[in-house]
C-alpha cells in the first residue's frame, strides 16, 4: 500500500500571475481601445510620433497577446499542473524568475514599441535583445514545467498537460525559427530571410503563434477548468486523443493561406488551404468535447456565471476555428484578405475564446485562492452580458465593414473603369462601422472593470493561502502496461518520448513548407532589373517600419483585374528579394503602395506627410510633423550596409565607406527638387522626409526604372 505524503500547493505564484493578467488586460484593452477611436477620431492620435496608429497598434497586439493571455497562461497552468500532478512546482525561484523575467519582457515591449523600435514581423515586432530575453525566460519555464512533471506523485499525464508540453516546444520552435537575425547596432537587426522566403517564414510562425500560444495551452485550460467547474468529468477522452494528435501535427502547415493570391509559389499556397481546411475536424472535436462536458448541467449553466463564461469561450472558439479554414478557401479569401472582416475574424478569438475563458479562470481561481466565496453573482452575471453585448458590437460591424470594403474595392461601372477609383470612398464609407466598434470595445473594457471590482471585493473578504496544504500517495514508477490499459496510457507515463514524439510531428510541416523555398532558387525568380536600395533609400524604409506604416498599407498589388486597374502591375517575388523584412501589410485602411513610386510630385508626399487632408480630403491618416522637423540619423548607415553585404545584398565591395556621400548626394537632388516645386525650408536635405520620400518614389519601380520621380 503506497504511503500518504504530505506537501503543499504554491499559490503564491498563481496570484501574480493572476493580477499581471488583470492589470495588463486593461492596459491592452486600452491601448487598443485608442486604436479604434483614432480610426473615426485622427485627432486621438494625441499629435505625438509615440501614440499614432501605426506605432500603438503593435503595442495593443503584443499587449493582448503576450501580457494579458500570456499571463493568463500562466496563471492557469501554474494552478492546474500542480494539482493535475499532485506536486509543488519544481521550483519557486525559477517561477518567480519566470514572473518577473516575463513581466520585465512586457516593460521593454512597451517601451520600445512606442519609440518605432521594431522588427515589424506580425506579433514579433520585438528587437533582437528582448528576442533572447523571451528565449531565456521561455527556458526557464520549460525547466520549471518538465521538472514539475517529472517529480509528479500522479503516473499518468492527463489531457490538459499534452497541450502544455506541446506549445511548450513548438512555440520554442517558432520564436527560435522566426527570429533569426544580424544585429546592426544594440536596437536595430535584419533578418536573414528576405522578400518572399521572409513572408513565408513570418506566416508559418504568425499563424502557429495564435495556434500554439492563443490556442492549445487554453485547450489545456479548457480540458482542466471546464470539468472543474461544471465537477464533471471530460466528455470523451479518446476524443481528446484525437483532438491533439491531429490538431498539433495539422495546424504547423496552415499558415501560407495568410497569403493566397501573393508572390508566393502556388504549390505552398496549396498546402496552406489544404490544411487550413482539414482543421476543421480537430477543432471542432475539441470544442464538441468542452461543451459536451457540460451535458446535463446546462442548468447549473443559467444559474453560474463562470460557466456562462466559459461555454461562450468555447463556442466562440468553434465559431473562429470554423471561420479559419473558410478564409482560407480561395475564393472566400480574394473577398476578405486585406479587409475588416479579417480584423473581426481575429476579435471573436481574443474576445470571445482568449477573453471569456480567461475571465471564467479568474472566478473560478480568486474564491480558492483567497478562501471564500465570489463577493456577488450578480455582478458576474452584469460583467457576462455587458461583455457579450460589447464581442457583438465590436465583431459584426467590422464583418460589414470588410464586405463593403471588398464590394466598393471589386466594383466596376458599365465602361469598364472603378466605379471607386479613389480609395477614399472606402474608407469614409465604413466610418460608421468602426464607431460601432469602438463602441464595442468600451462595452467590453467597461465589463472587466465589473470583474475586477467583484475579485477586489471577494479578495477583501477571504484569507489568501499562499501554500494550500495538500497529501498524495507516493508515486509509484512504473513504465509497464496494464492488460486491458489504452493504449495511449503508454505514452502518458512518458512526458520526454511526448516532448519529442509533439517535437516531430510539429518540424514535419514546417520542414516540409520552408526548406524547398530556401533551397530551391525557382521558387523566387529573378529580375535583373531589381537593385538594391540606395542608403537613402533604406534609411527611408527603415522609417517607413518605425511609423508602422504597414499597419494600414499593404505593399502587394495580387492578380485581380480591380488591383491592376486600380494601382498597375500585379506583384512579382523576384522584385522582393532585398527586403528585409517583407512589407505586405495584412489590412488596407489606405491604399496599396507597392506602384506608388512615381505617380505623386515628391512634394505631394512632402504635403501629405506634413498634413494627408491637404492632399486627400477626408483622410483619416495622422499628420507627421517630425518628419519634416527631425535630422536623419546617418550614424549607422555604414553598419547597415555591412550586414546587408554579409547577408548576400550585392553593394560592391567596400561601399559602405561612401554609403553616406551617396546619400548625401541623393537627398540633395530631392531636395533640389522639392524647391522647384515650390517647397522653401532650411536644410531641407537632411530632413528624414527626404528619405522617406526617396523610398516611396522607389516603390514598384524596378520593372520599370524610368518612373522614379526625383532621384
Amino acid at each position: 500500500m503506497s504511503r500518504i505524503e504530505q506537501f503543499s500547493y504554491d499559490n503564491a505564484i498563481v496570484r501574480k500571475f493572476a493580477y499581471a493578467t488583470i492589470i495588463f488586460g486593461v492596459i491592452g484593452m486600452l491601448v487598443g481601445l485608442l486604436a479604434a477611436f483614432q480610426l473615426i477620431l485622427p485627432a486621438a492620435n494625441l499629435g505625438l510620433a509615440e501614440t499614432t496608429f501605426g506605432r500603438i497598434r503593435p503595442l495593443h497586439t503584443n499587449a493582448a497577446i503576450f501580457a494579458f493571455v500570456g499571463n493568463g497562461i500562466f496563471m492557469g497552468v501554474y494552478y492546474s499542473l500542480q494539482r493535475l500532478l499532485k506536486t509543488r512546482m519544481f521550483s519557486n525561484a525559477l517561477s518567480n524568475i519566470h514572473f518577473w523575467g516575463w513581466q520585465l519582457i512586457i516593460l521593454a515591449a512597451a517601451v520600445t514599441l512606442p519609440l518605432g523600435i521594431t522588427s515589424a514581423k506580425e506579433y514579433a515586432e520585438l528587437e533582437w535583445p528582448i528576442d533572447i530575453g523571451i528565449a531565456l525566460i521561455w527556458v526557464v519555464f520549460g525547466i520549471n514545467m518538465f521538472g514539475t512533471i517529472l517529480k509528479r506523485r500522479e503516473q499518468h499525464l492527463y489531457v490538459a498537460i499534452w497541450f502544455y508540453i506541446a506549445t511548450w516546444v513548438t512555440v520554442t520552435v517558432l520564436h527560435l525559427g522566426n527570429n533569426i537575425e544580424i544585429p546592426v547596432t544594440f536596437w536595430k537587426s535584419y533578418g536573414v530571410f528576405a522578400g518572399v522566403q521572409d513572408a513565408l517564414v513570418q506566416w508559418w510562425y504568425g499563424h502557429n503563434a495564435v495556434a500554439f500560444f492563443l490556442t492549445t495551452p487554453y485547450l489545456g485550460l479548457m480540458y482542466y477548468f471546464i470539468p472543474k467547474a461544471a465537477n464533471r468529468p471530460v466528455y470523451s477522452y479518446k476524443l481528446s486523443i484525437i483532438h491533439f494528435w491531429a490538431l498539433i501535427f495539422i495546424y504547423i502547415w496552415a499558415g501560407p493561406h495568410h497569403l493566397l493570391y501573393t508572390a508566393l509559389p502556388d504549390w505552398a499556397q496549396s498546402l496552406g488551404v489544404v490544411f487550413s481546411l482539414m482543421l476543421i475536424a480537430p477543432s471542432w472535436g475539441g470544442m464538441l468535447n468542452g461543451l459536451l462536458t457540460l451535458r446535463g448541467a446546462w442548468d447549473r449553466v443559467r444559474r453560474d456565471p463562470m460557466l456562462k463564461f466559459m461555454v461562450v469561450a468555447v463556442t466562440a472558439y468553434g465559431m473562429a476555428t470554423l471561420e479559419g479554414p473558410i478564409l482560407a478557401i480561395k475564393s472566400v479569401n480574394a473577398i476578405s484578405h486585406y479587409t475588416d472582416w479579417t480584423i473581426g475574424h481575429v476579435h471573436v478569438g481574443t474576445l470571445g475564446w482568449n477573453g471569456f475563458l480567461t475571465f471564467g479562470m479568474l472566478y473560478y481561481l480568486f474564491p480558492k485562492l483567497f478562501n471564500t466565496k465570489l463577493y456577488s453573482i450578480k455582478l458576474a452575471n452584469a460583467h457576462f452580458w455587458i461583455g457579450t453585448l460589447g464581442i457583438l458590437f465590436y465583431t459584426i460591424p467590422l464583418y460589414w465593414a470588410g464586405w463593403t470594403q471588398s464590394l466598393m474595392w471589386k466594383e466596376f461601372l458599365p465602361e469598364g473603369i472603378l466605379k471607386y477609383g479613389n480609395f477614399l470612398e472606402t474608407v469614409t464609407q465604413i466610418l460608421p462601422m468602426y464607431a460601432m466598434r469602438a463602441l464595442g470595445g468600451t462595452l467590453y473594457l467597461g465589463s472587466v472593470f465589473v470583474m475586477i471590482y467583484n475579485l477586489v471585493k471577494t479578495a477583501k473578504q477571504g484569507t489568501f493561502i499562499a501554500n494550500e496544504a495538500a497529501e498524495a500517495p507516493a508515486r509509484e514508477v512504473s513504465m509497464a502496461g496494464h492488460k486491458g490499459e489504452h493504449w495511449h496510457r503508454w505514452i502518458e507515463r512518458r512526458p520526454v518520448q511526448m516532448l519529442v514524439l509533439a517535437l516531430v510531428l510539429v518540424l514535419i510541416g514546417g520542414l516540409v513548407e520552408i526548406a524547398p523555398m530556401l533551397m530551391i532558387d525557382d521558387n523566387v525568380p529573378k529580375i535583373a532589373s531589381v537593385k538594391p536600395y540606395t542608403p537613402l533609400e533604406l534609411e527611408g524604409r527603415n522609417l517607413y517600419i518605425r511609423e508602422g506604416c504597414l499597419g494600414c498599407h499593404s505593399q502587394m498589388i495580387r492578380p485581380f483585374r480591380s488591383e491592376t486597374e486600380r494601382y498597375g502591375e500585379y506583384s512579382k517575388s523576384g522584385e522582393f528579394i532585398y527586403d528585409r523584412p517583407f512589407l505586405w501589410g495584412s489590412k488596407r485602411t489606405g491604399p496599396d503602395l507597392h506602384r506608388v513610386g512615381g505617380k505623386y510630385p515628391n512634394s505631394w508626399h512632402y504635403n501629405h506627410m506634413l498634413d494627408p487632408t491637404s492632399t486627400s480630403p477626408g483622410s483619416i491618416m495622422p499628420p507627421y510633423p517630425w518628419l519634416i522637423e527631425d535630422d536623419l540619423d546617418v550614424s549607422n548607415t555604414a553598419a547597415k550596409i555591412r550586414v546587408l553585404q554579409t547577408l548576400n545584398t550585392p553593394y560592391p565591395p567596400r561601399y559602405d565607406e561612401i554609403a553616406v556621400q551617396d546619400l548625401e548626394k541623393q537627398a540633395g537632388i530631392i531636395a533640389g527638387n522639392l524647391k522647384k516645386e515650390g517647397i522653401e525650408q532650411e536644410g531641407l536635405e537632411k530632413k528624414e522626409i527626404i528619405a522617406i520620400i526617396a523610398y516611396l518614389q522607389r516603390l514598384g519601380t524596378d520593372i520599370n526604372p524610368a518612373k522614379q520621380t526625383g532621384n
